[in-house]
């Protein structure tokens, strides 16, 4: 496993989970809604980096 796709994976899918509170009208980044939604994001993007770089054998 390469740490790099992972850590690619787990930031992209951060800053997605971040900007997710948006869409419903929380406009403040730092909300408590918008962290929440982040962890999650990262988690799952670690996850699927973990994935790909199995998959690919990176």
């Amino acid at each position: 496993m390469d740490k790099s796709v992972i850590m690619f994976f787990a930031v992209a899918f951060e800053l997605i989970g971040n900007f997710v509170p948006m869409l419903w009208g929380d406009n403040d980044f730092f909300s408590t809604a918008s962290i929440v939604a982040g962890m999650v994001g990262g988690i799952f993007g670690v996850w699927v980096g973990v994935k790909v770089s199995k998959r690919f054998e990176f």
